[in-house]
Parts: structure tokens; C-alpha cells; sequence
């Protein structure tokens, strides 16, 4: 389902929001501190202020970013 764009609406009890970026061919930046639920149920958890989560799962830090996704293979 996509999310539809939403007008900010000032008021007490609004719930905090983060910006998420996602860069074409390469990671997901999320302004943290982030807690990220895995599939198997394990929470991990990052307070930096700009955390960038892996997109092709490549990373031997999964599911944080290593910059896997930049080495390309010479043919």
C-alpha cells in the first residue's frame, strides 16, 4: 500500500517523524536514533544521528549499510 502525502498538523501529541532518504542504487538514510525490527524478531539499534540502513543485502553488517553495494565485479 503507498503511503499518501499528509499536511503537517501542529498540535500536541503528534507523533515525532523521521526523515527517511532512499539513494538509487545504494543505501536508505534514516535520521535516527533508530530501532530497526528484523525478520526473525531481533531488534538492533542505532543512536547516530544519521544511520544508513542496507537496500541490497550485501552488507556484512546487515541491516546496516557497508558499502557493499559499491564493489562491482570485473568480467
Amino acid at each position: 500500500m503507498r503511503g499518501e502525502p499528509e499536511k503537517d498538523t501542529p498540535g500536541a501529541g503528534a507523533p515525532e517523524r523521521r526523515r527517511v532518504t532512499i539513494v538509487p542504487g545504494g543505501p536508505i538514510l534514516v535520521e535516527g536514533p533508530v530501532e530497526v525490527v528484523m525478520d526473525d524478531g531481533n531488534v538492533v539499534r542505532s543512536d547516530r544521528f544519521l544511520v544508513a540502513l542496507c537496500a541490497c543485502r550485501r552488507s556484512g553488517r546487515y541491516p546496516f549499510c557497508d558499502t557493499s553495494h559499491r564493489r562491482r565485479v570485473r568480467s
